[in-house]
């Protein structure tokens, strides 16, 4: 058996086999860093998308506001359900707003009574969104609603007399 063994060649292999390694570590390094850096952007720009889409959002809720200051009493068919929404929300909001300034009144309430109690009553309310609006799922809705939903689907469905005449 012959052990004859050339260290130089075999410092030069090593060697080389640490350069190569080196230079594999450095290419994955640098795909690495390029692939980090294009998450970073990319994240960066759905950020961005997200504050243009809530920029849109707000804007759209304003031309609905001023759509609504400008033509909401006469508004142009494809818009009077949503007109005639908000029209009677308004209304019940000013019905329920009287109600409860009654209710302070024969109760001697406090507006900090009703703001604490309003807001444990809101923390433990079962919300939740159905067709674009609020319903409350819990105790204090044990009303049939249904004559109500009969009532606003009727009114979609019916055309405003001043409507009629003009296109």
């Amino acid at each position: 058996m012959n052990i004859n063994i050339d260290f130089d060649d075999l410092k030069e292999r090593a060697l080389d086999l640490a350069q190569s390694g080196m230079a594999k570590a450095m290419e994955l390094t640098d795909t690495g860093v390029a692939k980090a850096k294009e998450l970073a952007e990319i994240s960066k720009l759905k950020v961005l998308n997200l504050r243009e889409q809530d920029a849109i959002r707000r804007a759209y809720m304003d031309l609905g506001r001023l759509y609504y200051a400008e033509r909401g009493s006469a508004p142009e068919a494809a818009y009077s359900d949503l007109c005639d929404r908000i029209t009677r929300s308004k209304a019940q909001i000013q019905v329920n707003e009287q109600r409860i300034a009654d209710l302070k009144t024969s109760g001697n309430l406090t507006d900090e009574e009703v703001d604490q109690a309003c807001h444990t009553d809101f923390e433990d309310a079962d919300w939740e969104f159905v067709d674009e609006s609020i319903s409350y799922e819990g105790p204090a809705s044990q009303e049939d609603s249904s004559g109500a939903e009969k009532a606003d689907q009727a009114d979609q469905t019916k055309e405003p007399a001043d409507q009629a005449d003009h296109p």
